[in-house]
């Protein structure tokens, strides 16, 4: 099932998208279920699937506006140098644990809207992963059982301001710039999907293949994320983690690639989605 937020005639919504179809779940569940992390708080996956059941759709997706699926998390909480390619050309060490930054919520956008290259810096880099959406929350969480704590997974564009990611060891500042952190199409439930390994991430820039890895390629895998970042901090329903990019930034291009105003960058990961977002430059209307 595909879960997704949007605005409808101004108005904010959430829902299931099934193809080309949309049906509101907000006028279907409610008061008690505001949004969609309202809906995951109350474990309320399986009662949105029977509200839609041999329903009318409300809408078809050409005729809504989409909104990051969640677009109020408590926290996003982001993975680098998860992949080993990206780890290499990086010329960063191993680790024993996973290298964990944050990200802000309002400086995320839906698919379809665009990134934007800040007034500050030309080095505004596209970083293409997989985004993991909490279901159940909890603390010290057994990787073993870790499958249970997942509502979904959707595509992320965690966009880095690299001069600015570089200014100390602290990661912060080139990730939070506004509207560099892209989040949907939508949550594709983890019942959809199945196990994670063998699916392809791959980020295109202005049609051209950028980064493509499997999902298997993770050193720090999804049940071992939640494991460790439990261990320091409660995960609460609707928590966002991005997992890590693959290599082939464009910081590490010769010469550098850096996004810019007109580009057009594609992440798409089999059987979740397909998040587009073009970028355009601070000041400049989309």
């Amino acid at each position: 099932m595909r879960l997704i937020s949007f605005l409808a005639a101004g108005r904010a919504d959430f829902g299931v998208c099934d193809g080309h179809d949309v049906y509101a779940l907000g006028p279907r569940l409610g008061p008690g279920y505001p949004d969609l992390r309202a809906l995951l708080a109350r474990d309320g996956v399986a009662q949105a699937a029977r509200a839609v059941r041999g329903v009318t759709a409300d809408y078809r997706l050409d005729e809504i506006e989409l909104l990051a699926p969640i677009p109020n998390p408590a926290k996003i909480l982001c993975i680098g140098l998860n992949y080993e390619e990206h780890r290499v050309e990086t010329a960063r060490p191993r680790s024993a644990h996973p290298t964990v930054f944050t990200r802000f919520a309002d400086t995320l956008v839906a698919s379809g809207r665009p990134l934007v290259k800040p007034r500050h810096s030309d080095k505004l880099d596209y970083e293409g992963e997989l985004a993991v959406v909490i279901g159940r929350g909890g603390r010290d969480i057994d990787a073993a059982h870790a499958d249970a704590h997942v509502a979904g997974y959707a595509c992320f564009q965690d966009a880095s301001v690299r001069d600015f990611q570089g200014h100390t060891t602290q990661f912060t500042p080139g990730k939070n710039f506004p509207a560099t952190g892209g989040f949907g199409p939508w949550l594709t439930t983890a019942d959809e999907i199945g196990p994670i390994g063998a699916q392809t991430l791959r980020t295109t820039l202005n049609g051209r293949v950028m980064q493509e890895a499997r999902l298997g390629d993770l050193i720090f895998p999804v049940a071992q994320l939640l494991a460790y970042i439990s261990s320091w901090t409660a995960l609460a329903p609707g928590d966002v983690i991005a997992t890590g990019t693959p290599g082939g930034v464009g910081m590490k291009r010769v010469p550098p690639v850096w996004l810019r105003d007109g580009d057009e960058v594609v992440v798409d990961i089999e059987g979740v989605g397909t998040l587009r977002n073009p970028v355009v430059a601070e000041g400049v209307p989309p």
